[in-house]
C-alpha cells in the first residue's frame, strides 16, 4: 500500500484529500466523506485496511477545517453549504479515477458526509454507504442531544464565534473546533424539521434525483442521533433503494459503537461484516471452461 497527497478546487479554493493505494490494479474506488468536525485522519485505518483489500481510498478534509492544511479557522469562510460542496468535487476526483481504471465507486459518508449524497447525483456512484447518517434536526437527535442543544446553538455558539472567530469546540468540549460559517448554519438548519430544506427548499430536487443504492448503517447505542433520525433522513432519498442495516455491537463481541466508533481500528470486525460485502467492486473474471477431453 501507498499514499499520495492531493488536492482539488472548489469554489476558487482548494480541497486537501489522500489517496491509500493497493499494491496492484484496483478492483473498486471508495472515498470516505467525513462527518461534521472529525479530520480526515481519523478515517486513515479504514482506508489503509481497504487498500490491503485492493481498493484505492480517497480521503479529504473540507475547506477550513483542520488550521495544519487551510490556515486559522477564523480567516475561514466556509459554510456547511460549502462542504457538501466540497463533497461533491472530492466524489468527482475519485470518480475520474474510478473511470480511468474501470471500476465501480463507492461513497462511504460518516453522519455528515452520508448527508452529502443529496448532491452528487451528477456525479455517478455505483454504491453508497451511510454511516450513522440521520437528519441534524434536532427533534429526532439523541434524547440528552435534544434536550441542551437549543442552549448550544442559540447562546454557547453565538457567544463563542463573537469572543474568538471560530467556534472552539476542543476547549468546550463540546463538538469539535469549526468555522464559524459552518458552526452557524448548521445551527439553523438543526434547530428546523427541515434542516437543510429550510434555506434550501431547490434542493429536494436534486435529492430526487439521486437513484444510487444505499446501506445506512446505524447502531441503537449512538449518543448523538435515533434510529427514529436515521428512518426520517432515508426518506429524504425517495428514489433511491435505502437498506437500513443495525449494527448490534453484541452481535460481533463488542461493548459498544456509537456515532463514531464505526471507524475505529478495534472494531474492525465491522469493516469485515458489514461494510465490505456492501462496496461495488469489479468482478474477478470467471476462468474459462475445461476443454472436453474427446
Amino acid at each position: 500500500m501507498s499514499t499520495e497527497d492531493v488536492s482539488f478546487p472548489a469554489d476558487g479554493e482548494s480541497v486537501a484529500g489522500r489517496w491509500f493505494l493497493p499494491d496492484a490494479d484496483p478492483v473498486g474506488v471508495v472515498a470516505i466523506a467525513p462527518a461534521m468536525a472529525m479530520p480526515m485522519r481519523f478515517y486513515r485505518h479504514l482506508a489503509a485496511w481497504l487498500a490491503d483489500r485492493g481498493f484505492a481510498v480517497l480521503t479529504f478534509s473540507y475547506r477550513g477545517s483542520e488550521p495544519e492544511l487551510y490556515g486559522p479557522m477564523r480567516d475561514s469562510s466556509a459554510t456547511a453549504l460549502d462542504w457538501y460542496h466540497d463533497a461533491e468535487v472530492a466524489a468527482g476526483h475519485a470518480r475520474a479515477r474510478a473511470d480511468a481504471a474501470g471500476v465501480p465507486f463507492t461513497w462511504v459518508g460518516h453522519s455528515f458526509g452520508g448527508q452529502s449524497l443529496g448532491f452528487l447525483s451528477d456525479v455517478g456512484v455505483d454504491g453508497c454507504v451511510m454511516v450513522a447518517s440521520g437528519t441534524g434536526w434536532r427533534g429526532k437527535a439523541a434524547p440528552t442531544i435534544r434536550t441542551w442543544s437549543p442552549l448550544l446553538w442559540r447562546v454557547i455558539a453565538p457567544a463563542a464565534i463573537a469572543a474568538v472567530g471560530y467556534y472552539p469546540g476542543r476547549r468546550l468540549r463540546i463538538l469539535d473546533d469549526l468555522p464559524g460559517g459552518v458552526m452557524r448554519q448548521w445551527g439553523r438548519w438543526c434547530l428546523h424539521p427541515d434542516y437543510l430544506f429550510s434555506e434550501h427548499p431547490e434542493l429536494r430536487d436534486r435529492f430526487a434525483k439521486v437513484e444510487t443504492p444505499v446501506t445506512a448503517l446505524w447502531t441503537a447505542d449512538d449518543e448523538l442521533i435515533s434510529p427514529e433520525s436515521i428512518r426520517y433522513w432515508s426518506r429524504e432519498f425517495p428514489n433511491a433503494d435505502v437498506e437500513l442495516v443495525e449494527m448490534r455491537a453484541a452481535d460481533h463481541g463488542l461493548a459498544r459503537i456509537g456515532h463514531s466508533g464505526f471507524f475505529r481500528p478495534k472494531r474492525a470486525i465491522l469493516w469485515e461484516e458489514l461494510l465490505l460485502p456492501h462496496l461495488a467492486a469489479r468482478q474477478a473474471e470467471s476462468p474459462p471452461p475445461p476443454c472436453d477431453q474427446a
